[in-house]
């Protein structure tokens, strides 16, 4: 019986260059997630942790260079390698599309860190002041009245809340939010006599790197009803890409509903009172 022989299927060479770009690629991404659980968790210094995540992006743009090589390559030669090509290419696009809408909002929004709904007198920091005085920190001051020109040309719509629900009851709506928000709360002052006035001071954190932002709201009676006034300001950089403005326009809404909500409930009915029974008679013998 004759023996079949078949020759190996010969296959082109991968690109080198392909290879390359999708592993730098790779890497990079890598890079950014460990970079910013740096950022997050505070394992460095905010100036060493920022250039740990940038150092960490600054590589997609060499996997980019080298897909386009191997592209060229892949085209004069016929090597393969195409498809590791366009993975890396993805990949740099998604890590590159973050950075490039922040490059986007830095020179859209105004250059600003600290957003109030009363700038006349904004909330204090006060348990939060120390914490605002390391090295590279904005000061707890209010940054004053070149800021709020710029907050009123960009942010009209941040003014005061006015609620038609009592002070304490105002403070409780505007306490529980906070807390649904799972902002870590420092210090928290419920209205009382005489001035009757309510103070929540708490950090929240960015979405994606987690810098902390300080936020003082300030709950005050108004007659029978109340003014709840927000502030809230990056803790670092000297400008904050709208999350600030974002995070009080959101809370001023959440307020409201949650005060809408709160009188479209009916009032509770006193339980009726037992008529007294009549004294006894007493009869005289």
């Amino acid at each position: 019986m004759a023996r079949r022989f078949s020759a190996p299927y010969q296959q082109e060479p991968v690109s080198g260059l392909a290879t390359w770009s999708r592993n730098l690629a790779i890497f990079s991404v890598v890079a950014v997630l460990v970079s910013i659980l740096i950022v997050r968790f505070g394992f460095l210094e905010v100036k060493p942790a920022l250039a740990t995540f940038f150092g960490a992006l600054g590589l997609a743009g060499p996997s980019i260079l080298l897909g386009l090589a191997a592209f060229a390559a892949i085209w004069q030669n016929g090597t393969r390698g195409m498809g590791r090509i366009l993975l890396a290419l993805l990949i740099d696009a998604a890590i590159l599309a973050y950075p490039a809408y922040l490059i986007y909002q830095y020179r859209k929004l105004p250059r600003i860190y600290d957003v109030t709904t009363d700038a006349i007198d904004p909330p204090k920091f006060e348990a939060l002041a120390r914490l605002r005085t390391g090295e590279g920190t904005n000061p707890a001051a209010y940054a004053g009245l070149y800021s709020a020109e710029r907050q009123r040309a960009a942010y009209p719509d941040i003014e005061t809340v006015e609620l038609e629900t009592p002070v304490d009851r105002a403070y409780e709506l505007t306490l529980r939010l906070v807390n649904r928000r799972k902002w870590l709360v420092i210090d928290a002052r419920a209205p009382q006599p005489p001035r009757r006035i309510g103070r929540i001071e708490a950090v929240a954190r960015t979405p994606i790197m987690g810098f902390r932002e300080d936020v003082s709201i300030r709950v005050t009676p108004d007659d029978e009803d109340s003014r709840v006034d927000i502030r809230s300001a990056s803790r670092y950089f000297d400008t904050d890409l709208g999350s600030n403005a974002a995070r009080v326009k959101k809370l001023i809404e959440d307020l409201n509903s949650a005060a809408e909500n709160d009188n479209a409930k009916p009032a509770k009915k006193a339980a009726p009172v037992a008529p007294k029974a009549p004294p006894a008679k007493t009869v005289k013998k």
